[in-house]
């Protein structure tokens, strides 16, 4: 999602998939349109995310991209680290008040389920509910406040 609350990328997966070990192929897909001409930008300035994203992966690859994170730690973390006293690092950064932003997250969520089929998923095959998603997707980008 954009700061706005519009998607900028799709990835459908199979129901037994934990959405956090899609996360880096998904941010791989992302295209941030530009506000005049040239190209799309392939990485963005921030990555807000839940608990379910916090794992040393993700961290990695967005620091070796140089995206900043906001991701809360899980409590079996924090454990770990304090657990493993002064050899257990530092904590992450993190911002609640960007944590806060989040929201703009979730209502996106929320207006792609008003479409029913969408939020039922009456479809069999992944590549015809990854259609409707695109469109209700491009639905919200034409709806949008200029």
């Amino acid at each position: 999602m954009d700061g706005t609350g519009l998607p900028l990328a799709v990835l459908v997966t199979g129901g037994n998939i934990n959405d956090c070990t899609q996360a880096i192929a998904l941010l791989q897909t992302v295209r941030i349109p530009r506000a005049g001409r040239g190209r799309p930008r392939t990485r963005p300035q921030r990555v807000i995310a839940d608990k379910a994203y916090s794992s040393a992966a993700i961290r990695g690859y967005l620091r070796r991209r140089h995206i900043a994170a906001t991701i809360p730690e899980r409590a079996d973390q924090v454990a770990n680290r304090a657990r493993r006293g002064s050899g257990g690092g530092r904590p992450p950064a993190f911002d609640p008040a960007v944590y806060r932003r989040r929201n703009v997250i979730e209502r996106c969520i929320n207006r792609l389920k008003q479409f029913k089929g969408i939020a039922t998923r009456y479809d069999k095959l992944a590549i015809h509910y990854r259609s409707a998603l695109t469109i209700a997707c491009l639905l919200l980008w034409l709806r949008r406040d200029p």
